[in-house]
């Protein structure tokens, strides 16, 4: 009886151990399911030179009159009311190229079939941590032992989600203006430069293929 309550104590750990190792090592790889479409290319090659212009006029012109908004309105209307394009200041000429940046994947909604980006949203594991917060973009990413590229690397990670414990930490040489976030992997903290990690929650775009061409169909942030 003795040894087999062992056993059954012994195996319980093992498997404990086997299911914390794999939380540790869970990952959401790259997807960019459009990569193949000449016509999506032109598009956001497009895009992306009316963005780096700041060329509202142009932009709206890429965008769906019945783009679907945060708020839950769609429109244009409520899209200029949100992110105030005809601003130099306003957030969609650093978000919007952020997301076109990352890949993305087919979504079929209401019977049409849109693309729609970053992954990091729409491919967001179901099996994921409850402490996930992020996935980190890169194939290869250094975690510091500070928030310092001259730091010391504690280990190479890829792609790996993580828990974000701290989301915006500066350099530690004041002159740098890179920008951290402090995560905790597989139990180990550390440090990881921001452009190299995503949250599921930050903005996302969707666009589909009409008549007329690629159209933007909705850009929204949050849950």
């Amino acid at each position: 009886m003795l040894r087999a309550l062992r056993t059954l104590l012994a195996t319980s750990l093992l498997l404990a151990a086997s299911a914390a190792a794999l939380a540790g090592d869970a990952r959401l790889l790259p997807v960019d399911d459009a990569a193949g479409d000449l016509t999506w290319a032109k598009f956001k090659t497009r895009m992306m030179e009316v963005l780096s212009k700041r060329d509202h006029k142009s932009l709206l012109g890429l965008i769906d009159v019945r783009i679907r908004n945060t708020s839950g309105k769609s429109g244009l209307p409520e899209f200029r009311k949100l992110w105030e394009p005809h601003s130099m200041e306003s957030a969609l000429w650093t978000e919007l190229p952020r997301v076109l940046h990352l890949g993305g994947t087919y979504i079929r909604r209401r019977g049409a079939v849109e693309f729609c980006a970053p992954y990091i949203y729409y491919k967001w594991p179901e099996d994921a941590s409850a402490g996930a917060d992020a996935a980190l973009t890169s194939r290869e990413v250094l975690l510091k032992s500070a928030p310092s590229a001259h730091a010391e690397t504690k280990r190479t990670l890829s792609y790996h989600l993580v828990d974000v414990l701290d989301w915006e930490i500066n350099d530690e040489n004041k002159a740098s203006r890179q920008k951290w976030l402090r995560i905790r992997v597989d139990g180990e903290n550390g440090y990881v430069p921001e452009e190299q990690i995503r949250s599921p929650l930050e903005h996302r775009a969707c666009f589909a293929k009409t008549a007329a061409g690629w159209r933007m169909t909705s850009f929204e942030v949050g849950d």
